[in-house]
Formats: structure tokens, sequence, C-alpha cells
């Protein structure tokens, strides 16, 4: 457990008739996104998503938001509303459902149906509210209205929160692609609707603040895909993230217009595509789909593969074709596409992958050398059209690492925002709407919580930063046998090491050291175990630092005879 900020205390008492809000996640970073809003002592929360660990988070599976604010309050939550169907926003929904299964799911028919596919594998049915762009309804004392938004998946929503307390419009992750795949705007008339009524406060995407002008729309991409799949004399493998319906369908209409077959690969993308077409958002033409168990018997050149892992992720299939651990084997000739945008952090990993197929003789197109892929966020034109279509009193930039939401902050204040009307908080800082003000008023205990396994919250972070020693370092073990009633050195010491580059004959020359230092303890009448690790620990971390300029972890065993 962290605490965001030590020099802010706990907030206060939440005023009557003010709204608090307090993100759990997606502040300061690209993922775990969550909100809670607090007014007459109910809650509502939007979205609940995951963050991928990073290299230095070893083991670690998924990150999740820190429930320990709201755990208590549980039977407060009258409603979970998810904007989009992304894992940064809904993969955390099977823990938090854990903690009560009751509460009821707010989203568009898509996003339902991929959240209750996914808590299937938890075998946990929850309880749906479905609702469309142009509705509103009441949950508790809030009453929200929804608007469509396109994004890199379809059925994506805003929601609008009413309160006592002021209008809130959370946007989601959007953007404003004028010429979506789907047809379905981002409603910036809606929203300009809204701005008339008076926004309150604003919380908007800020991904792509950095970004100037506007992103390309989507139609873009087809004919380059295409100009891909004609120029292919082999199997051709697209990797795309799991959720994105539109890039699969754009690579099912390209298959059909060259006769080439479709396999998808990878359990999460097979069950996200088999939701979006049942329900109608993905189009497949007539035996076009085969099973990935055929495709070894069709020739290379009538073949595509539908994929995860453009984000390098080790065990993804992409990763493992690349390493040679996959039944599918890329060969010389094949084209690889990688069709997604780079999440930041992501650079090393995917070059390794992108490096690995091109040493099978693949060729791999990607968002570096092809427009095969652009970005599910609004860059800072489109960010600027929506800040002057709603005029918001107050500004709060969300979903975003801090040069994010500095650079969404610089965008408010210049179409008018008072700078003290824009409140840049991070993960765990309570922000109050009062009176038509929005202000940092405290905060709460807020940290990352690790899922290794089937362990929740168990992995700390100094099991994390022990792993980390370990992986970089290694490890140096140090037996002794003492006499239990003088302390004095009874057997050993016998020194073992594991991946410290160390080799095992050079220990002589520390055991002297260690069998030196125990002796004078046992002199001065040092019989305490706990001591004695301490001192051991001491002797051979000073020696290996100083002879070998290293920090292996190192581990006394002290056993007494």
């Amino acid at each position: 457990m962290s605490h965001p900020h030590p020099e802010l205390g706990p907030p206060p008492a939440l005023p009557e008739h003010g709204l608090r809000i307090v993100a759990l996640g997606g502040l300061g970073e690209i993922g775990r996104n969550m909100a809670v809003f607090e007014f007459d002592g109910r809650l509502l929360l939007v979205d609940c998503g995951v963050l991928f660990p990073e290299p230095d988070q070893p083991g670690v599976d998924l990150i999740l938001p820190d429930f320990e604010y709201i755990r208590d309050r549980l039977d407060d939550i009258e409603a979970l509303v998810l904007t989009h169907a992304h894992e940064d926003h809904i993969g955390a929904v099977p823990y938090l459902l854990r903690e009560r299964r009751d509460i009821p799911l707010v989203g568009s028919r898509l996003t339902l149906g991929m959240i209750e596919s996914k808590l299937g594998e938890h075998r946990i049915q929850p309880v749906k509210i479905e609702v469309v762009e142009g509705e509103r309804r009441r949950l508790g004392p809030f009453e929200c209205e929804f608007f469509s938004v396109n994004h890199s998946i379809p059925d994506a929503l805003a929601v609008a929160i009413r309160t006592p307390a002021g209008i809130v419009l959370h946007t989601g992750d959007f953007k404003m692609d004028q010429l979506p795949l789907d047809g379905r705007l981002t409603d910036l008339g809606g929203f300009a609707r809204l701005g008339t009524e008076g926004v309150d406060l604003l919380m908007s995407d800020s991904t792509n603040s950095e970004v100037s002008g506007f992103v390309p729309s989507e139609t873009t991409i087809g004919p380059v895909i295409d100009e891909v799949f004609r120029s292919a004399s082999k199997r051709i493998i697209v990797a795309c993230f799991a959720s994105h319906v539109h890039r699969v369908q754009q690579v099912f209409d390209a298959a059909e217009q060259n006769g080439r077959k479709v396999a998808l690969i990878g359990r999460s993308m097979v069950r996200n595509m088999g939701v979006a077409r049942e329900l109608g958002y993905l189009r497949v033409p007539a035996g076009i789909l085969v099973d990935a168990r055929e495709i070894e018997e069709w020739p290379p050149e009538d073949v595509v593969l539908i994929c995860t892992g453009s984000q390098g992720e080790p065990m993804a299939a992409l990763s493992r074709m690349a390493n040679r651990d996959h039944p599918i084997r890329v060969a010389e000739g094949d084209t690889v596409v990688l069709a997604s945008s780079l999440v930041p952090g992501n650079e090393t990993a995917v070059n390794k992958v992108i490096n690995g197929l091109t040493r099978w003789g693949a060729r791999v197109v990607h968002k570096g050398n092809a427009l095969v892929h652009v970005s599910g966020h609004a860059a800072a034109g489109e960010l600027l059209y929506v800040l002057n279509a709603t005029k918001p009193s107050n500004f709060m930039p969300v979903h975003g690492e801090w040069r994010h939401l500095r650079a969404h902050a610089k965008l408010a204040a210049l179409t008018g925002v008072p700078d003290d009307h824009i409140v840049i908080a991070e993960d765990g800082v309570v922000v109050d709407l009062v009176d038509g003000r929005a202000r940092i008023v405290g905060a709460v205990p807020c940290g990352y919580v690790y899922v290794d396994g089937s362990s929740v919250g168990g992995v700390t972070d100094v099991a994390l930063k022990d792993r980390r020693i370990l992986g970089d370092e290694g490890f140096i073990s140090v037996v002794v046998v003492v006499d239990s009633t003088t302390g004095k050195v009874s057997g050993g010491p016998e020194v073992y090491a594991r991946g410290s580059g160390i080799e095992i004959d050079a220990f002589d020359a520390v055991i002297p050291l260690i069998e030196k230092a125990l002796q004078d303890a046992a002199a001065d009448g040092v019989a305490d175990i706990q001591q004695m690790r301490r001192l051991t620990r001491r002797i051979v971390g000073r020696w290996v630092n100083e002879t070998y300029r290293r920090r292996p972890m190192i581990v006394p065993v002290i056993v007494e005879v």
C-alpha cells in the first residue's frame, strides 16, 4: 500500500450537496482506469481496468486498482459504468465482483457481451444494465446520460453524471473520426448541448494530448492492408489487440477479396471475435473462417492468421512464433503485420519480436514502415474541439501519464479554463466539486495490487525488489552450524551461489572472514541467531561489493546444534 501524496492528509467529510471524485487508477499511467464518484453517501464507479506489468515487475501477470478505499463501502455502490470493452477499462471487473457479485454493470451491448464472456471464465454471472447512446438512466442519486464516441473498439460511450452538485462529463476513451468504419460518430453535438446546459467538470482522455492535429481516419487503413495482401506471396499473419473488431473486419474483407481463408489464433481473440460476430458487430464472409488446427493443411498463399501479441507479450502467439515455440512455424516469404499502436514501455519487447520474425525470413509490416494502424485516442486538435464545445467550468485530465495530463491541462487553459479551475490529480487524490469549484482536498492510500498466478495482493513491492535482485545479481547462500550453548562455530561456513557470476572457488577468500567475525561475536557473548545472520550477511556483502562491485541477494542460514 502506498500513499500518493504524504503532504496531503485524509480528506474531510464531504460537504452536503458536494460530489467527490477519487481515481483508483488511470492517472499518471496508461491503464488501470477506475474512478469513484460519491454523492449523498452513495457511490458510482466508472470503469475497472488492469495495468500490464513492466519488465521490472517480474512474475506479475496483472496490476489491479486498489479496492481498499471502497472495500468497507461495497454496499453503497449503485453501479459500475463501463465506457468500453478494453482490458484497461474492464480487466479488473472479475476481481471487483469477487468482493460483491451483484454490483450492476452498466454498458453498451458489445461491452456487456465481452465482459459477460470474460466473467464466464471466472464462473460469475453478472447483473447487467444495457444502455445506448442518447439514453438517460438513474442510478441512485446519479442520473447518467450516455453519448456515442468512436474509439478502436465499437460501441464505446461517454457518460454525463448529473447530481445537485453539478454535471460531470467523463469522455472515456475517444477520438473524432469523421469517417468511422461503423458510421458511428462521436456525438460532438450532444457534447455542445451539454455545454449549453453547463458542464461543471470535464474529465477527458489525455493519451494523445501531445500529438498535434487530428488522428487519421480508420478508412485510410483499408487500402494499405489490401496492398499488403496483394503483394504477399505466402502466408499472412496479422497481430492486433484481441478487441480490435474494426481491424479484424478489415482483415476479413481483404482476405475475402484476395481468396484467402482466415484462422483466429489465441483464446482471447477467439472469445472476443465470437462475441462480436454473435452480436452482429463482425461480419464473417461465408466459408472463409477455418479452424486454427486445420491451417497447415492449406497452401501458404491461401491463408491468413489473426493473432494476439502485437505488444511483444512473452506468452502471446506472435512472440512464441518468433521464438520458434509455437505450432505455427514462421517461414521464408511469410508476411507479418503488426496492426496496432505501440503501448509506451513495450518498444524493446516489440523490437525483439520483429527481429525474431525477420530472422526466420518473414517480412514485417508495422506502423514504422506502413500505415497499418491509427490511434484510437483523440489528438490535440480533437481535444480542443471537445473543450470548446463543452465550455467546462472545471477541467480534470484523465487517462494518461504525467506528460499527457500536463499537455492536456495546457490545452484547457488555451480555451479559457482558468488555471485555478484545472485540477491535475494522481491516483488516490481526492477531488471535491462543491459550489461550482473542483478542488483537491486530500488523499487516500492507493497502491498497486499485483496478480501473480492465483495470488491477488500477495506480492508486495518488497518481494518484487527481491525478484529483481535475484534476476539481476543472483544469490549467495552461507550455511553455518553453531553450538546452541556457546554460539561457537562447529561446522562450515559453506557457501553456495547461483547466478552471481562468481566462481565457487573464489569464496575461499571470504570463509576465514566469516569464521573470524562469528568467533569474535561468540567471544563477546553474542548467541542470538538473528544477530549472527545479520553479521554474516554484512561480512559477505561487503566482500562481494569490494571485490566484484556486485550486490547479489545474500541468504545466511545459521543452524543450531
